[in-house]
């Protein structure tokens, strides 16, 4: 699963899971936490974050995909200081702070993935990478 299709997968579940907290809400008694309008509210921002991320190119490589994620965070920002109501401030931030979790471990697994990838899979022969001596020289001259 792509780092995209992770934090679709996740804004689009909480959308849905707003969304049947709200209808709940409204046919049974009150439960604690935000009411049915404000869960609404919140779900429709968590839309708008599904819809900013759906938004990026599915094709792009990861560390393309990692970048123009990043990008998002200003955006998300804004829209949270914009929010009046608390509740769907804390969905903007929350999605901010989740892409630059997401974005920091995949930097991370990527850094590894290639130490491992080099450890593992080095195709150059050690000797090649000697530092030539005296005793390498043809004759026992000198090495230029």
């Amino acid at each position: 699963m792509t780092p995209r299709d992770y934090l679709l997968d996740r804004f689009r579940a909480d959308a849905d899971t707003l969304r049947q907290r709200a209808a709940a809400l409204r046919r049974g008694p009150a439960q604690p936490g935000p009411d049915a309008n404000t869960s609404l509210q919140m779900a429709s921002a968590c839309e708008d974050v599904f819809a900013m991320i759906e938004a990026l190119p599915a094709d792009a490589t990861v560390n393309e995909m990692l970048d123009a994620l990043s990008a998002l965070v200003p955006l998300l920002e804004q829209r949270a200081a914009a929010a009046n109501v608390p509740p769907v401030r804390a969905v903007y931030v929350g999605a901010a702070t989740r892409i630059r979790e997401v974005a920091s471990v995949e930097r991370q697994h990527a850094v590894l993935q290639i130490a491992e990838d080099g450890a593992l899979h080095d195709d150059v022969d050690d000797d090649d990478l000697d530092v030539a001596t005296d005793d390498d020289a043809p004759s026992g001259g000198r090495v230029a």
